[in-house]
């Protein structure tokens, strides 16, 4: 049975597309090498940075407690599944990692396994107390709090500011940029990921996620369409407080980098919030048939994903065509456009002829250790 959700698959395609877009102003990173500001990175940063790859986090929440669910409908049981499931994509992230640092992949799926627990709060208010307290960002303040009273922990320079060598991307060999992403990149990765406060901000976005399924607020969003409306403004409110605050809180001193970690972290996560509910109400709208082609993508984001990094590094880094330094912000993302676009035509006539994207189906198959999944559709 198909209990596929279009609206959840196609917000998770916008997401790619915000995240497809980010890399292809950094280049894949390469850019911070040489950074240059303009209105085309401001735009791309602005729209979503921070945001899409928090998109993906609320998503994947959700898309756990539906695994949960239909197993239990089914009178089984899929904790010890999920978690080889996890471990699974710990390996696809690991092998993306050698074409693509940044990967996401890892840290969802070793944040995810904090999913198991909370599985069994029946609570929903609870796992939104604990969300909002994971939105607060404690440690953040503790280290904002320590930097202010000269802890040399606090006012340390962060690990993903030298961690990685960017002019290996640039300039070394295949087995030089697989070496050092697995490893220094890899560090400084996770650095980025603890320090800023995300990896907290991922947990609580998973439990958001998880009350989203349990209450059908995407499967049944025209029901809550109110309750959309009002995290549509609810955000923007907030959102607008973040930005009056941020002066106050940015001044210079031993806290201003902890401060900046924590305002990003605000501003980020109302404007995702702002932006997925107005997604949703747009859905529920005749803007809807302009949404629809973003699910097909939506639903292949792990092959997506994975295929974007392996198209990209070798015409962006040193080891291939080298052309990070070549283009524009302008050039690279009307060309992430364009090439999305491209793998939203391919995503959909892949699936008039199939079931799963190519990876989404090696995935499910080795998570039920079977390959007795149909993979063509009939006929």
């Amino acid at each position: 049975m198909n209990n596929r959700i279009d609206l959840v698959d196609a917000l998770r395609g916008y997401a790619l597309l915000g995240l497809f877009l980010v890399h292809c102003v950094e280049r894949f990173e390469v850019f911070w090498l040489a950074p240059q500001f303009d209105a085309w990175h401001d735009t791309v940063f602005g729209l979503f940075a921070g945001k899409a790859f928090a998109i993906f986090a609320l998503l994947f929440g959700f898309g756990f407690a539906t695994i949960m669910a239909n197993e239990r409908a089914r009178g089984g049981d899929f904790t010890w599944r999920f978690v080889w499931r996890l471990v699974l994509l710990v390996g696809f992230g690991t092998l993306h990692v050698v074409f693509y640092r940044g990967d996401i992949l890892q840290v969802l799926a070793i944040v995810g396994l904090l999913l198991i627990p909370f599985d069994k709060v029946k609570s929903d208010r609870v796992l939104l107390v604990l969300a909002a307290l994971a939105f607060v960002q404690l440690p953040l303040w503790l280290r904002w709090w320590a930097a202010g009273e000269g802890q040399a922990w606090a006012l340390a320079q962060p690990l993903y500011f030298t961690w990685g060598s960017l002019p290996t991307l640039a300039e070394g060999s295949f087995a030089a940029v697989a070496l050092d992403n697995l490893g220094p990149g890899t560090i400084g990765k996770w650095s980025f990921y603890l320090e800023t406060g995300r990896v907290v901000e991922i947990a609580g976005l998973f439990l958001v996620g998880m009350v989203a399924h349990r209450r059908g607020w995407f499967g049944e969003a025209r029901q809550h369409a109110r309750l959309w409306f009002g995290v549509l403004v609810g955000s923007a409110i907030l959102w607008y407080l973040v930005v009056r605050l941020e002066p106050m809180m940015l001044e210079p001193g031993p806290t201003l980098q902890s401060a900046e970690w924590l305002t990003g972290q605000w501003r980020s996560l109302t404007a995702m919030g702002f932006q997925v509910a107005a997604f949703v109400l747009l859905w529920l709208t005749p803007f809807r048939k302009l949404l629809a082609w973003l699910a097909a993508p939506g639903r292949m984001t792990l092959t997506l994903y994975i295929v974007q990094s392996v198209v990209a590094a070798p015409l962006l880094y040193g080891y291939g065509f080298g052309w990070w330094d070549d283009f524009s912000n302008a050039e690279m993302t009307i060309a992430g456009i364009v090439a999305f676009a491209l793998q939203a035509w391919l995503a959909a006539l892949w699936y008039r002829h199939y079931r799963y994207g190519p990876l989404e189906y090696l995935w499910r198959a080795c998570t039920r250790t079977t390959l007795d999944i149909p993979f063509k559709k009939a006929g």
